[in-house]
């Protein structure tokens, strides 16, 4: 098998050095950019399995990669590096489609365990899709399996949403979120249970990643997103999906 390829975009020249001789010594195949264009350009020439991309950078920035990409319909797992700190910054990344994030300075196996944790999610949900659509296919069963609650259907074979009729987009991660609450309706999961079952590891100080993702998840299936009636808050316990009804 051969090695997963990463896209760093990063153009402070020591930092984007010293991430490749670690991930190349980590046995990942490295291809490493100093902007964000050029970061499009060369994942359009040759598709990423993650991309690693600095927060801010000259011509086209982190966030803006980031946005372009999902607006495109890409679901390859987005690492981005900040060295701002305020929560703002953190959150910007998130909602627009990164996977995960990381602030600077950061110890590099964090860095290491956080990309080796969304490269296994991604070949993980890769072959559970091929798995569910072969399947499916076998036992002429296309439709069986869909999960069903009020107004929300959820196609896990096909990954498709659809929601009041509309056909809904997400990304890999919003898709797992929202499946493993469809999965278990009514039952309360902790930020930090959602972050060991959906995204594959706890570290405290980054449930908000868990946050902003359900934040994602309501404002594309929520009538009113600020009163939610399908993805709801247990206060001081975590979040839950209605019971089925």
């Amino acid at each position: 098998m051969s090695p997963a390829h990463i896209l760093v975009a990063e153009d402070q020249t020591d930092i984007r050095d010293l991430l490749v001789m670690n991930l190349r010594s980590a046995g990942y195949e490295v291809t490493a950019v100093g902007d964000g264009e050029q970061a499009l350009a060369r994942h359009a020439e040759r598709a990423a399995d993650l991309l690693i991309l600095d927060l801010m950078m000259p011509r086209v920035d982190g966030l803006e990669v980031c946005k372009a990409l999902r607006s495109k319909g890409s679901a390859t797992p987005i690492l981005m590096l900040t060295a701002k700190s305020t929560e703002l910054d953190r959150v910007l990344g998130l909602e627009l489609g990164a996977d995960d994030y990381l602030t600077k300075p950061f110890s590099l196996a964090e860095l290491l365990a956080r990309v080796k944790a969304l490269l296994r999610r991604a070949a993980l949900l890769a072959a559970a899709q091929v798995n569910a659509q072969a399947s499916a296919q076998a036992a002429g069963q296309k439709g069986a399996a869909a999960i069903h609650n009020g107004e929300l259907e959820i196609l896990p074979s096909k990954r498709q949403v659809r929601c009041r009729g509309e056909l809904i987009d997400f990304t890999a991660l919003e898709f797992e979120l929202l499946l493993h609450f469809a999965s278990h309706p009514g039952h309360v999961f902790s930020r930090s249970q959602l972050l060991t079952a959906v995204w594959g590891y706890t570290h405290d100080g980054y449930e908000h990643t868990v946050t902003t993702h359900i934040n994602r998840l309501r404002a594309k299936l929520e009538a009113d997103p600020l009163r939610p009636v399908l993805i709801l808050t247990a206060r001081g316990a975590g979040y839950k999906m209605r019971d089925v009804v």
